[in-house]
């Protein structure tokens, strides 16, 4: 990778911290699933910041935003779009829903009803929307960034696993340290830090990046590593629902896209083992035995990753 490109990966990263204090991580791995083409699902209690964070990342990658705040009265037009009757033309037209953009925010998206959730699921898969039997590309690049309340909580209900699998990772902000949340109330006493985020990317760079990750190298040795991963999370007696293949190409292009985050042009077992834990997570249901025993799926996870060996990949000396 181009000395650049780290300048500019660095760049993004800090002009996202100028808003969101104190969660550096969660930063790089959203912007690790952006560039691997992936949907972000921010899981927490109200109040952390996921809104800030989605939308200063449409602020500084050039990326138009629209938003909906989910309630059980948002139908599916809303988001997809619907077909309407012009008066001067005598022709039906299509009237865009809130999908058509770079950056879909979903805020709270587990208080709407299944059949709005559903409305997502092909944009989401395919990158287009299909309203009266017409099919529209949404723009390019495209990313959905859903927030969601943990379960439980008043007036949610849970996503179906269709819909969870369409995100590539799923994340948790957590409550700021002191410092932090001291931080937060300085830059917040006068003015809002969101109004002096920079555009860092343009789209057409960001979508030049996208293709970089595409194009890392990947050893056959590494797929062979990242299917027994998942192969592993079908087998395993605890869990009721392991990965499903697409699971696995979200592994896959996670870790590409970490390892360019690493300024690197192939992939290294280390980068799907740093990836595996948040993108294998929300794909896997246990078993009521596991629960009972208090077994979580993180330590579940975990136990995978030792259990099955990395491959150790050698570097061929070049001759002179």
């Amino acid at each position: 990778m181009s000395t650049t490109y780290q300048e500019t990966i660095y760049a993004v990263i800090d002009e996202i911290k100028k808003v969101i204090v104190g969660k550096d991580e969660i930063i790089r791995q959203i912007f690790t699933a952006i560039l691997a083409k992936g949907h972000i699902l921010l899981e927490d209690i109200p109040g952390v910041g996921k809104t800030t964070l989605a939308m200063a990342f449409s602020k500084v990658l050039d990326m138009n935003c629209n938003r909906i705040q989910f309630t059980p009265d948002v139908m599916p037009t809303d988001v997809i779009g619907f077909q309407i009757l012009d008066i001067e033309s005598g022709k039906m037209k299509y009237q865009q829903g809130a999908v058509i953009c770079n950056l879909f925010l979903a805020d709270e998206i587990n208080r709407t009803s299944s059949k709005t959730q559903s409305a997502l699921l092909e944009v989401m898969e395919e990158g287009r929307v299909t309203v009266d039997g017409v099919t529209r590309e949404v723009p390019k690049p495209f990313t959905v960034i859903a927030t969601q309340n943990p379960i439980g909580s008043a007036g949610t209900q849970l996503l179906p696993e269709s819909q969870l699998d369409r995100f590539m990772i799923r994340l948790s902000m957590g409550y700021p340290d002191p410092s932090s949340e001291v931080e937060i109330l300085k830059g917040r006493s006068v003015q809002n830090p969101l109004d002096f985020v920079e555009q860092i990317l343009n789209q057409q760079e960001l979508l030049q990046m996208q293709q970089e990750v595409a194009e890392i190298f990947v050893h056959d040795a590494v797929y062979e590593y990242i299917a027994r991963l998942a192969q592993r999370t079908r087998t395993q007696e605890l869990i009721e629902l392991g990965m499903s293949p697409r699971g696995t190409l979200a592994v896959t292009n996670m870790a590409k896209a970490f390892a360019f985050l690493k300024g690197r042009s192939y992939l290294i077992p280390d980068d799907v083992k740093t990836v595996f834990p948040f993108t294998a997570a929300h794909r896997i249901l246990l078993k009521p035995k596991a629960r009972v025993n208090h077994v979580t799926v993180s330590e579940i996870i975990d136990g995978i990753l030792q259990e099955i060996p990395a491959p150790k990949l050698i570097k061929k000396r070049t001759e002179s």
